[in-house]
């Protein structure tokens, strides 16, 4: 304990000074006040002993078998814990369930949280807030309001999505979330509103009158997250079910947690577990339409492909018919005619050439073989009457002292024809005369060893050994 004295200062207009007083400052722990307060309730006899009646909820039960929930009115809540010693003869539990527990009242040190100990439960009904909602329930159901006929189909790919809930709520992220990952494109318009406590239900009515009134968004999701009956309690009202019903929109309840069902749930025109499960259903997946549009673009470039091969297989048999029936090719076959021909023209001609050429060369052989230049070269000799250059074949054709040109193979000398008896040659035949010696017939020069000889060329045959017979000039 610590003590401080004040000392007082008197002015000029300052009364009598006042006296000194010690000033008591007193400092304690958090447990002091704790305990403090703990006695306190524990002293009170009438705190401890005491039935109360109230409505479970939030209620739970771990391993460790105790049970932990809430006692609730309509106008406080009250924390409590049966532990498993004073389990026996309670009966099962159960959220909504209106009950007397009788036990007392402490403080739990650890939080600082006043508590009530139960010790003893009995089931007295039906709690206030169920009652309520059946009987709303009934009275709806009957007026048609939860009839299947009267709700509508939700838009296939909603533009704007109304949402009524709270600014703050974890509900509202979860659903904007939701939206941009399905759905990057949809807008969002926020009603916002209280979901729980004293005037929530009229501000929900007040949110959907107005996105209605709006008249922008295609569909409404009204949401909020999970807890006890109470929290929800504004979603089981009538105002919520009335706006719900008259709404001219589509809306999608996502009201606490699967097993959680409120009015609002039943007028909806769709119902999900979750806030999430709300804004699911109330966008397509765009995943999904990925999917699709490449399943669709891998069909389209399919049929795409078979279409244009198609069609380059009905042009090419097109052009194929047109070149056929065309001038190109019927000019191309004229062509090819021409060629055939002029290469038949050139293959019979030089064929033909050759022919002739083999002809020639056989004329020219045959020509060269009667040759008398051959014949010339072997030793005879081609005589011819001057001045006219007649080829002398008979002695009728000279007469003496007539020029003749003798052609031997190495050239040609003149000869005149002679007009006396000549002595007879060695060589020469017995009783011929001189110029029968020297020039005679073809015939009688011929011998058997000379077969190349023309019979009808007239040939001066030369003397034996050189030396030629003796002609009178």
């Amino acid at each position: 304990m610590l003590e401080k004295e004040e000392d007082g200062e008197a002015g000029p207009s300052a009364g009598p000074a006042r006296e000194r007083r010690p000033v008591v400052v007193r400092i304690v722990g958090v447990g002091e006040i704790t305990q403090y307060l703990k006695g306190l309730l524990e002293e009170d006899y009438f705190l401890q002993d005491v039935w109360v009646r109230g409505e479970v909820s939030d209620y739970k039960q771990p391993s460790s078998g105790h049970r932990y929930f809430l006692l609730k009115d309509e106008t406080a809540t009250l924390r409590c814990v049966l532990f498993r010693g004073y389990g026996a003869g309670v009966p099962p539990l159960s959220n909504g369930q209106a009950v007397l527990a009788h036990g007392r009242m402490s403080v739990f040190e650890q939080r600082g949280d006043y508590q009530f100990y139960v010790d003893a439960v009995e089931d007295a009904g039906i709690g206030e807030l169920h009652l309520r909602f059946e009987e709303l329930k009934a009275q709806l159901e009957a007026e048609g309001l939860f009839d299947e006929g009267r709700k509508r189909p939700l838009p296939p790919c909603p533009a704007v999505v109304g949402v009524v809930t709270s600014s703050s709520a974890a509900a509202l992220r979860d659903i904007i979330r939701t939206l941009r990952l399905r759905c990057p494109l949809v807008q969002v318009i926020l009603a916002s509103t209280l979901v729980q406590g004293m005037g929530a239900a009229e501000q929900i009515a007040a949110a959907l009158d107005a996105l209605n009134a709006h008249g922008e968004a295609d569909v409404i999701v009204v949401a909020r997250g999970g807890g006890s009956l109470e929290e929800l309690w504004a979603f089981n009202e009538e105002p919520v079910a009335r706006a719900i019903a008259r709404s001219q929109i589509p809306v999608v309840t996502g009201v606490g947690h699967e097993t959680d069902f409120t009015i609002a749930d039943f007028v909806a025109d769709l119902r999900a577990s979750t806030p999430t499960a709300a804004a699911a259903a109330v966008v397509p997946d765009a995943a999904v339409w990925r999917a699709g549009l490449a399943e669709t673009r891998a069909r389209l470039d399919l049929l795409v492909a078979s279409r244009v091969a198609a069609e380059r297989d009905r042009l090419a048999v097109a052009a194929h018919s047109l070149d056929r029936a065309g001038p190109r090719q019927l000019v191309a076959d004229g062509q090819q005619r021409v060629d055939e021909a002029a290469r038949a023209l050139h293959l019979g001609m030089r064929h033909l050439l050759e022919l002739r050429a083999e002809h020639l060369r056989g004329s020219a052989l045959r020509l060269h073989a009667l040759s008398p230049l051959l014949t010339i070269a072997r030793g005879f000799a081609v005589v011819r009457r001057q001045p006219d250059g007649a080829t002398v074949t008979s002695v009728r054709q000279v007469a003496p002292g007539r020029g003749l040109t003798i052609q031997v193979a190495d050239g040609s000398f003149a000869a005149v024809v002679g007009g006396g008896t000549p002595a007879p040659a060695d060589d020469a035949p017995d009783g011929a005369s001189r110029l029968e010696a020297d020039v005679v017939p073809t015939a009688a020069a011929r011998s058997d060893s000379l077969p190349m000889a023309d019979e009808r060329a007239p040939v001066a045959r030369t003397l034996r050994n050189g030396r030629r017979g003796s002609h009178d000039h």
